[in-house]
């Protein structure tokens, strides 16, 4: 016996619950997307079905029913199965819209998967002509033969969504996974239920409640937006540029970053930190939709193109640019920002996310000569991701390798050598320091990179070979980011004491660009290791930031002059006063001499002439692992001894 104050209690409570998320999501304000409109189109449904439980709740009884009563009963159960039959299809297209499953499907695949639903459709469209679902007679309402296509059909689509959730797994948020389960446990459970108990016809209600949790944890996107903005944040960005690359969906990203965003902030004196989100976001929102922008950080932002918008990217990008080159207005300032456009397709030239963050957040993002970035121009981009991957493995693939170039007095003996990293990767084959040195500084592996070397070095004098053949010492480079390390001197003086060898073996070589600036600093981290017996070298003078004061401030043992100098005094008389005058200050300044880039008799012979102390360079040897450099040493040594 159906107790039908109890199916009108059930149906007036899901009507309200219906009715009361319907309103919250319009206050919400976020109807915009297609997921959203799928969404609402759910819910109405089951506020429509809800009325039509209210419906027999009201009319339905096991006595005879007055005419106007069974006809509402009719037109009811007409209604619920018009409407209520394509919930599981909705369903399967709202799971595969938020995971992006659905970009894959082509035109002909999305219209197979659809008749399924078309066809129950037109069976319930129909049924009051065909009874195939449904009929009524004079015992009253009774389910036909065609409701087990219905069935059939709904649990295809349900099977069907489940599978997009389990491939889409890594792509769905946490809280997003939760509410699509909880609503997968739902719907079937109060089918379940009024399949063992007809009188508890609790169905609507369940989808109800599991839609609630969809509703609290899916399309409130609160944890999916920039704080204080109607934008969605970096991780909104990595999950969706997840899905479009998990599913193949092509599509071109414009990607604004601000140079000058810290200028602006101290300009204005705001304390918030939406200054430059504020100024732009209304002009942003008349390139592309709302949800179609992201906010990486207070200075960059993404805005998505698909399909058909995508074509459109290069102009979209040209425009922005020429709109950031007039002025933004923002309370009693008139501002500038200088920014630069980067344009890059999916999966073209990003196909990971990692790819997009690193883009997104190289130090390079800014050029000077182009502030439109595409194609070709965000090559050096990835290239240095590639490079910093290298790097990471480098260490467990043992691709890491120091070098050894020789260093020669004046007559010809043996001084020295300088350690040279090398890195044999196997993925972008032997790359050099110019490359790579700069890309591990700023990624924060230049710490273990000096430390490798030196550590490397500290064997090979352990082994007593060096001393051997009459090599005073060996030159380590050390980069002045590494130097900058708290902890640096003592992290120094451990790998060396591990091995019990004489410190005045390594001499450190430190780049002139730090005579820029911070003098005090390495003052105090020279005057600390040279007190431990190191040597020290200033490497590269003469390529742009060296200074007299430098050298007289930071305690030096020797400067080695850049190559460029020397060879420059081949080209011509400038460059050979250039070179004398150098040669003569430094001798002036008590300090040795060692001249890079030797590579002809005649340049060996003119360095002679000048007196400076030690040569280096391809005329000797080119750097070659220690292997080759030991054969090299002991074949000077034999020849001296004949």
């Amino acid at each position: 016996m159906i107790d039908y104050s109890f199916v009108l209690g059930v149906a007036l409570s899901s009507f309200l619950i219906c009715l009361v998320n319907i309103i919250y999501t319009f206050i919400q304000g976020r109807t915009d997307k297609t997921q959203n409109k799928i969404f609402l189109t759910i819910y109405i449904i089951l506020a429509i079905n809800s009325v039509t439980e209210i419906c027999s709740g009201l009319f339905g009884t096991e006595s005879f029913l007055s005419d106007s009563a069974f006809m509402v009963i009719k037109v009811s159960k007409y209604v619920y199965f018009a409407t209520h039959t394509i919930l599981c299809p909705l369903f399967y297209y709202y799971v595969s819209n938020i995971s992006f499953a659905s970009t894959r499907l082509s035109n002909r695949k999305a219209i197979i998967i659809s008749i399924p639903m078309l066809l129950t459709e037109l069976m319930a469209l129909t049924n009051p002509l065909t009874h195939f679902i449904w009929r009524f007679d004079s015992a009253g309402y009774h389910r036909e033969f065609g409701m087990t296509f219905i069935y059939m059909a709904a649990l295809l689509y349900y099977a069907m969504a489940i599978v997009v959730m389990v491939n889409s797994w890594s792509i769905l948020s946490k809280k997003r996974r939760r509410a699509l389960i909880f609503f997968v446990i739902m719907v079937p459970a109060g089918i379940i239920i009024q399949l063992v108990d007809k009188a508890l016809r609790v169905e609507v209600l369940t989808e109800i409640l599991g839609l609630s949790g969809v509703m609290m944890s899916i399309e409130n996107e609160d944890e999916r937006i920039y704080s204080g903005t109607r934008f969605y944040n970096r991780s909104a960005l990595g999950l969706d540029i997840g899905g479009c690359l998990m599913h193949n969906r092509k599509m071109s990203l414009i990607m604004i970053h601000i140079n000058n965003h810290d200028i602006i902030n101290r300009l204005v004196d705001n304390r918030e930190n939406n200054v430059i989100i504020d100024m732009v976001s209304g002009y942003i929102m008349t390139v592309v939709k709302r949800y179609q922008v992201y906010v990486s950080d207070r200075s960059t932002f993404v805005l998505t193109l698909y399909d058909e918008e995508s074509d459109k990217a290069d102009k979209k990008a040209d425009d922005i640019l020429k709109r950031f080159d007039a002025a933004w207005e923002y309370k009693d300032f008139s501002i500038m920002l200088n920014a630069t456009v980067m344009v890059a397709d999916i999966p073209t030239h990003i196909k990971t996310v990692s790819e997009l963050f690193y883009m997104l957040d190289g130090n390079e993002i800014s050029s000077e000569e182009k502030r439109v970035l595409r194609d070709d121009d965000l090559g050096f981009i990835m290239r240095k991701q590639s490079i910093e991957e290298a790097l990471s493995r480098g260490f467990n693939e043992n691709s890491y390798e120091v070098y050894y170039q020789p260093t020669y007095n004046l007559d010809g003996s043996l001084h020295g050598a300088e350690a040279l990293i090398r890195i044999n990767d196997k993925e972008l084959g032997r790359l050099f320091p110019d490359e790579f040195i700069p890309v591990a500084e700023q990624s924060g592996l230049i710490d273990d990179i000096d430390e490798f070397v030196l550590d490397e070095v500290c064997k090979f004098i352990k082994t007593g070979i060096p001393s051997k053949y009459g090599l005073s010492c060996i030159n380590v480079n050390l980069s002045v980011v590494h130097c900058m390390r708290p902890g640096f001197v003592e992290d120094i003086i451990g790998i060396v004491d591990k091995y019990g060898i004489k410190k005045k073996r390594i001499n450190f070589e430190i780049t002139e660009s730090i005579a820029a600036g911070d003098y005090e600093i390495f003052k105090n981290i020279i005057s600390r290791l040279r007190k431990e017996g190191f040597l020290f070298s200033m490497d590269d003078y003469g390529t742009g930031y060296s200074n007299v004061n430098s050298i007289f401030s930071l305690d030096f043992d020797v400067i080695k002059i850049d190559k460029s100098i020397l060879w420059g005094a081949d080209e011509n008389e400038l460059g050979m006063t250039i070179l004398e005058n150098t040669i003569r200050m430094i001798q002036q300044m008590k300090r040795k001499i060692l001249v890079e880039g030797v590579e002809t008799k005649e340049q060996k012979e003119m360095l002679e002439k000048l007196k400076v102390d030690y040569l280096q360079g391809y005329y000797f040897s080119k750097p070659i692992p220690k292997n080759d450099f030991v054969k090299l040493i002991s074949i000077d040594k034999a020849r001296k001894l004949m």
